[in-house]
C-alpha cells in the first residue's frame, strides 16, 4: 500500500469511513462498558458468586486484547472490510447463543469469548482503515471515530436497563445481538484503499507502448494477490518498545477510576442517585475532550507526541488531586478534569502510534500494541486493590494510577527523545557537501 500510504485520500470517501467507525465502536466498546447492568441479573439466575459471575466480563476484556494481533493480521491478509463483518457475526452469535442461559460456563463461551472475540474483529480494523485513509487530518479522524465509545455509552445505559426490564435479562441479550447486526453493515461500508498496485500500475502507464494495453490489465489483476505479512519484528525496535511500555504503564492507570469512583462516593456519604451522575458526566467530558483534542491535533500547532505527553501529564494531575475532593461538588469537578483529560488523550494515542512504526507497519503494530497493552489492563485493578486494602482508604488507588501515569510519560519522554536523535542523524548523513567549494579552489588556483 506505498502509494496510498503516502498519499492517502485525508477525506471525500474517508469521512463515510469514519461515520462506520464511529458505529463500530459504539456497538462494541460501548456494550462492554455497560455490559455491568446484567451483572446482579445473571448472578440472580445461577445463583452464583460475584466473582464467578465477573469472570465473563473479564473473559470478554481478555480476548478482545489477545485476538488484536489475530484481526491485524487477517487485515493484512484480506481486508479490513472482511474482518470488521466477521467481527459483527462473530458478536452477534455471542449474544444471540448467550440467550440460552445454560449455565455459567455456556455465559463464558458466548457472552464471554465469542462477544470478545467479536469486539476485537470489529474494533481493530475499524480503527486501522481510519489511519489508513487519513494524513494530515489523521487526529481528528481517529478523534471523532473513538467518540463513538462515549456517545454510545451515554444512551446504552438507560435503553439497556428499559430493555431488561421489558424483556428480562435473556430477551435484551438477543436484541443487543441484533443491534449489534449492524456492524456487518458498517463493515460493507469500509471500502479498502487500492493496494500498492496503483504505483505498479503507474510505472506500466509509462514503460509500457500504448498499444499494449493487454499487457497492462494483466499486470494489474495480478497486483491484488500479492500480500503483506505481520511483522512481528516490531518488538526489536526501540520506539515500538518504549511506546508498548508506555502503553502497559497508561492500561494499569486508566481500568483504575472507573473501578473506585463509586466507592469514595459512597465513602463521602454522597447519595447513590448523585453517584450515578458522575459516570455521566465522565462520559460527557470524556466525548468533548476526544474531538476538542482532534481538533486541535489537526492544527498541527505542535508534534502529537508532544501533546499525549501533555494529556498524560493533566490526566495525572487530575487523579493526584482528585482524592481532595470531600463534597459532591468538588468530586464531580475532578471527575470533570479527569474524564476531559482521557478522553483527549484517547483521542491521540492511535495517532502516536501510527507516527512511531509508520503506516506500512500499522496494522501489525496495533495487534502488537493491544496484546502488550493487555497486560497492564490485567495487572492494574488488582494491584490498586491491594493498594486500597492495605491503606484502608479508595484514595490511595487514585494516588497509585496518578503516580503510574507520571512513570509513563517519563518513557514518552525518552521516546521522543530517540526520534529526534535519530532524525538529527538522518538529516547529517544526508546533507549535500558544499557545491561551491570546487570552484573556489579553482579560481584560486587559476590566481595563482
Amino acid at each position: 500500500m506505498q502509494a496510498k500510504d503516502r498519499n492517502p485520500p485525508d477525506g471525500g470517501y474517508g469521512w463515510v469511513v469514519v461515520v462506520s467507525a464511529f458505529m463500530v465502536m459504539g456497538l462494541t466498546a460501548a456494550v462492554l462498558k455497560t455490559f455491568g447492568l446484567f451483572f446482579v441479573e445473571i448472578q440472580q439466575h445461577f445463583d452464583e458468586l460475584a466473582s464467578t459471575t465477573s469472570w465473563i466480563t473479564s473473559v470478554t476484556i481478555a480476548i478482545f486484547h489477545l485476538g488484536a494481533p489475530v484481526a491485524s493480521s487477517l487485515c493484512v491478509r484480506y481486508t479490513h472490510r472482511a474482518v470488521v463483518i466477521t467481527g459483527g457475526l462473530l458478536a452477534f452469535s455471542g449474544m444471540a447463543l448467550g440467550f440460552l442461559g445454560l449455565n455459567m460456563v455456556w455465559m463464558y463461551a458466548t457472552t464471554g469469548f465469542l462477544q470478545g472475540l467479536g469486539i476485537s474483529f470489529s474494533w481493530t480494523p475499524a480503527i486501522s482503515i481510519v489511519s489508513h485513509y487519513f494524513s494530515k487530518k489523521r487526529a481528528l479522524a481517529n478523534a471523532i471515530a473513538s467518540a463513538g465509545e462515549c456517545a454510545f455509552a451515554f444512551t446504552f445505559g438507560p435503553l439497556f436497563q428499559w430493555l431488561i426490564c421489558q424483556y428480562g435479562w435473556k430477551g435484551a441479550l438477543l436484541i443487543i445481538g441484533g443491534i449489534q447486526l449492524n456492524i456487518c453493515v458498517c463493515g460493507v461500508l469500509m471500502r479498502p484503499l487500492t493496494s500498492s498496485c496503483l504505483l505498479e500500475a503507474s510505472h506500466s502507464e509509462t514503460e509500457t507502448p500504448a498499444g499494449n494495453s493487454a499487457s497492462r490489465i494483466v499486470k494489474e489483476d495480478k497486483c491484488p494477490i500479492t500480500h503483506k505479512t505481520f511483522n512481528w519484528m516490531l518488538v526489536r525496535r526501540p520506539e515500538f518498545v518504549l511506546y508498548a511500555i508506555f502503553g502497559i504503564l497508561a492500561a494499569m492507570s486508566f481500568f483504575v477510576p472507573p473501578l473506585f469512583l463509586v466507592p469514595l462516593s459512597y465513602s463521602l456519604g454522597i447519595d447513590e442517585s448523585w453517584t450515578a451522575s458522575l459516570l455521566s458526566i465522565l462520559a460527557m467530558v470524556d466525548f468533548a475532550g476526544r474531538l476538542l483534542c482532534g481538533w486541535y491535533a489537526n492544527l498541527h500547532v505542535i508534534k502529537t507526541i508532544h501533546l499525549l505527553t501533555m494529556t498524560i501529564t493533566l490526566i495525572s494531575t487530575s487523579l493526584m488531586l482528585l482524592p481532595l475532593a470531600n463534597d459532591y461538588l468538588s468530586l464531580a469537578i475532578f471527575t470533570g478534569f479527569y474524564g476531559f483529560f482521557f478522553g483527549t488523550t484517547v483521542a491521540v494515542h492511535i495517532t502516536v502510534l501510527a507516527d512511531v512504526v509508520g503506516m506500512p507497519d500499522f496494522d501489525s503494530a496495533l495487534g502488537l500494541f493491544m496484546l502488550i497493552r493487555s497486560t497492564g489492563g490485567l495487572v492494574g485493578p488488582p494491584l490498586a486493590g491491594l493498594i486500597v486494602d492495605m491503606a484502608g482508604d479508595y484514595r490511595a488507588g487514585f494516588y497509585m494510577a496518578g503516580a503510574t501515569l507520571v512513570l509513563s510519560a517519563g518513557f514518552l519522554v525518552t521516546l521522543d527523545q530517540l526520534q529526534q536523535r535519530k532524525e538529527r542523524g538522518s538529516q547529517t548523513n544526508t546533507k549535500p557537501k558544499n557545491p561551491i567549494l570546487p570552484y573556489l579552489s579553482l579560481d584560486l588556483l587559476k590566481l595563482q
